[in-house]
């Protein structure tokens, strides 16, 4: 009888202790992109994926430092390249894909960019353990709204922009993968100076801390 009721007292506690090391189970955070992943020209805890991180602590989330694969410049060719390049501790908990206004910059065919985007988000994909509730896509910001821009055809630049958030949001949608669109928030720049970085073309901490809180509202929502 007293070894029944000791069963009884210890079985609650090791449920609870079992979820209690549930709860606590770390992250981990794969960010795929380009200077706006790195977070070009403000510091490093401003970028989207570290605010990311800490926001997601902040909701009750045990997440590890962002592993940041990216470089200013880098197109979706160059990108792969670095993927290629690089050993990973996959899978990973959340994968984010940003990638793209390289391609726009330089004149690349969109017709490219598509195929070369889906191979990335595919990569996405294996790195999240094939899990797509995991992967999340950020559309291209439109750097033509920035005082870099000035004297240059802004209509034209945000025209191509669009054009390439259609091809990356209509691979990430039919693939059934969370898309998060911040490209309207960067065209308030000229309203709104803050939202820009002191170089004048990249994002603010401000900006960045938007696209962190629609960021971690979906991680939250889908992934856990």
């Amino acid at each position: 009888m007293n070894r029944l009721k000791q069963l009884f007292i210890t079985l609650p506690f090791l449920m609870t202790m079992a979820l209690n090391s549930t709860a606590q189970k770390q992250r981990s955070f794969l960010a795929l992109g380009d200077s706006y992943t790195i977070g070009e020209s403000v510091p490093i805890y401003e970028s989207f994926p570290y605010q990311t991180v800490q926001l997601l602590r902040n909701k009750g989330m045990s997440v590890h430092a962002a592993e940041i694969i990216a470089k200013t410049g880098w197109t979706t060719y160059e990108l792969m390249a670095g993927i290629e390049k690089t050993t990973f501790a996959q899978p990973y908990d959340i994968v984010t894909l940003l990638i793209g206004v390289n391609n726009q910059y330089r004149g690349k065919d969109p017709s490219t960019y598509e195929q070369e985007f889906e191979k990335l988000l595919k990569k996405a994909v294996s790195f999240a353990g094939g899990n797509k509730q995991h992967v999340f896509v950020l559309s291209i910001p439109d750097w033509g709204a920035t005082p870099f821009a000035e004297g240059r055809d802004r209509k034209k630049i945000a025209a191509e922009i669009d054009v390439f958030n259609s091809i990356n949001k209509k691979i990430t949608e039919a693939n059934g993968i969370t898309y998060i669109s911040i490209t309207e928030g960067t065209r308030e720049v000229p309203s709104n100076p803050q939202l820009v970085a002191k170089d004048g073309l990249h994002p603010s901490g401000d900006d960045y801390a938007r696209w962190a809180e629609k960021l971690s509202t979906a991680i939250m929502a889908i992934a856990y």
